[in-house]
């Protein structure tokens, strides 16, 4: 795809909601005139523009946080400041208008959707300008309201210029629809449009096709019929009642919802399941067939990538989410000399799938260790998610070429490539001696009679040394035999969407009461809430590397898999299979507050604490109150708005 400068592409947007004072100061251009997309150049520049506002979404460290932090995925950790303490709603901090993070989304979104307005606007006035590409258009639009409108309720159709009309005037008053109206006016019709005109084959590498559409569309019924049957009485804002103005009710979504997910399942074009679950995140294989859309980047181009390729900027458009939960391995020391007179850091940081950029912003829980993937043997996910072992890399630093071998634990040697930490998958039969005082880990690790490696069980992962999240590490190919650049932002695509959702939508759909039926063609199936889950669960069974121990494992599980599936599938059991398929992935927040199961699952969590060699789990509680079901409206948009503070305060989502 041509690269243009999306930030002119954007111009036109409504100063209010955006709340960027450098936007303000800036003078008008005559590239900003709305009939800019009446030609083919500017509606060219206008979907490319589409594409790259993704980098400043997904990706988004902050962003990113406020999609996991706070549900049962992710806490704080060691290193974290307000940004994500706010989020995690245990007494350490609190949501607020000025501190909620999802002001990412609403100031990015925004801008992107009256881009979208003007190229649907002006696109036919060019003569030139197929109905597919406006399709695309129309996509991303409907994409960016759904993403407003699960996370703040009900938000402005019209940007100062009309409903979905393009805007290029700055205006300072705003007023919110309703969800039903954001729903039916904007992305339900832009979504069937998109299903209807898109191509079943992308028209670029990572374009929205007929399937990426389907996905959305499937997505935002059930999401909607959620909405609609409300079963635990959350309340919704701007304030209105649960009712479709077509008269359709939630059962009919969760029908449509069904319906098309297993269409698409039945007809997946050019995209389908990995083979192994492995594969799915596997670096090497980023862009593959099982990945609909994503936020892509690249290590051949800065000017391409969006960012430096040697150093990251902490912020937007670099892909940096992947640093929050890397704990900082690089302290780990282990001996040159048995007598342990002089050490060395024998992991050092290197831009590596199993490595990275440690930031130790945020990390799981000792639920999700031992409950969300208590199968450690037959599941391949947990292995395919976090790093659990950590290997010596010192020789790649020149300092250390001559270094043949460290001594660890129990002062056993160590060679290059073998492992210095190790997170067990079990609690051992045999006590960890974490007191080991002649050859003592300075992270606080273990020792277990004979290994080589210091250990740490399940229940002893604290804030400060936890699995690190693998799948969303940094690959690069310009490392050589060296550390390569581990401090830049990752250049690997940010994955947004994947096939195997379809499977889950279907299913969630169908343990609410949708009308299923068989599923015919490559994923064949009896189209159950039970037999949509095995497919996925049967993958998983399916192993052909053992990512921590760095060994080929060809191994076929899938039976044991699909034998442990309930009978019965109810939508907490679903929320559990979709955390082992998408944990970490920015999934979680919206899947709690969609189903209304947040309070339930998400309450308390166990971990240890902020010190090296803290191996006491302790329980804390959160405080999660209706009102945290929709995020606030950033402060910086209320203060951009020249209104009264009466109608600010109306604008406002109750609670905040």
């Amino acid at each position: 795809m041509k690269k243009i400068d999306f930030k002119f592409i954007i111009g036109t947007i409504l100063i209010a909601l955006t709340a960027c004072s450098d936007i303000l100061e800036e003078q008008p251009r005559s590239i900003y005139e709305p009939g800019f997309f009446k030609s083919e150049k500017g509606v060219m520049g206008g979907i490319t523009s589409l594409y790259a506002h993704l980098r400043y979404i997904y990706g988004q460290a902050y962003y990113y946080n406020t999609c996991l932090t706070g549900t049962d995925e992710a806490t704080y950790a060691q290193s974290a400041d307000a940004n994500f303490k706010d989020m995690d709603l245990s007494g350490v901090g609190s949501i607020t208008a000025s501190s909620s993070r999802a002001d990412v989304l609403w100031g990015a979104a925004f801008s992107n959707i009256n881009t979208a307005n003007g190229i649907i606007e002006n696109a036919t006035a060019v003569g030139t300008i197929s109905d597919a590409l406006i399709a695309e258009a129309k996509f991303f639009r409907a994409f960016d309201y759904f993403m407003l409108v699960q996370t703040f309720g009900g938000v402005p159709l019209d940007l100062g210029s009309g409903i979905l009309k393009f805007n290029t005037t700055p205006s300072r008053t705003s007023v919110r629809n309703t969800v039903p109206e954001v729903y039916t006016q904007a992305i339900f019709p832009d979504l069937i449009t998109a299903v209807n005109d898109l191509p079943d084959n992308p028209r670029v590498t990572g374009g929205v096709t007929k399937t990426v559409a389907r996905l959305y569309l499937a997505k935002a019924y059930l999401t909607y019929a959620w909405w609609l049957e409300n079963p635990n009485n959350i309340p919704t804002y701007p304030a209105c009642d649960r009712v479709n103005p077509d008269g359709h009710n939630a059962q009919w979504y969760f029908q449509q919802a069904y319906d098309i997910a297993a269409t698409a399942i039945e007809n997946p074009g050019p995209y389908g399941l990995q083979s192994t679950y492995y594969d799915v995140n596997l670096a090497q294989n980023d862009r593959n067939n099982e990945i609909l859309l994503y936020a892509d980047h690249t290590e051949k181009s800065e000017y391409y990538n969006g960012g430096s390729l040697t150093y990251g900027s902490g912020g937007a458009p670099d892909n940096f989410a992947g640093w929050m939960m890397t704990w900082n391995y690089t302290v780990i020391t282990s001996a040159t000399l048995p007598d342990w007179s002089k050490t060395i850091n024998s992991v050092q940081r290197e831009a590596v799938q199993a490595l990275g950029r440690p930031w130790t912003r945020m990390c799981p829980t000792i639920n999700v260790i031992t409950q969300t993937f208590a199968d450690k043997t037959n599941d391949s996910r947990y292995d395919g998610t976090f790093t659990t072992v950590y290997r010596g890399n010192w020789n790649k630093n020149p300092n250390n070429a001559n270094i043949p071998f460290v001594y660890n634990g129990n002062n056993i040697t160590v060679n290059p490539g073998g492992a210095i930490l190790t997170f067990l998958n079990e609690e051992p039969q045999t006590d960890i001696d974490y007191s080991n005082s002649t050859y003592k880990s300075n992270i606080g690790a273990g020792v277990l009679p004979g290994r080589a490696d210091y250990v740490i069980s399940p229940r002893g992962i604290s804030r400060i040394v936890y699995p690190g999240l693998w799948k969303l590490g940094p690959y690069r190919t310009d490392n050589g035999n060296g550390l390569g650049q581990p401090n830049a932002g990752s250049t690997r695509p940010f994955n947004i969407a994947k096939f195997s959702e379809f499977f889950f939508i279907a299913a969630e759909a169908a343990v609410k009461g949708a009308t299923t039926r068989t599923i015919a063609g490559s994923y064949a199936n009896n189209g159950t809430a039970r037999g949509l889950i095995n497919v996925i669960r049967a993958r998983a069974g399916k192993w052909r590397w053992d990512n921590n121990g760095n060994v080929a494992k060809v191994q076929d599980n899938s039976a044991a898999m699909i034998a442990a599936t309930p009978a019965t599938i109810d939508i907490n059991y679903i929320l559990a299979e979709r955390s082992r398929e998408y944990y970490g992935e920015g999934y979680r927040w919206y899947d709690l507050v969609r189903t209304q199961k947040w309070e339930d699952l998400a309450s308390s969590y166990e971990i240890c604490g902020s010190n090296y060699g803290d191996h006491t789990p302790k329980t804390y509680t959160r405080t999660i109150e209706k009102y945290h079901y929709l995020r606030p409206i950033p402060q910086g948009q209320l203060d951009a708005m020249e209104m009264t503070p009466e109608e600010k305060k109306a604008y406002q989502n109750p609670g905040y």
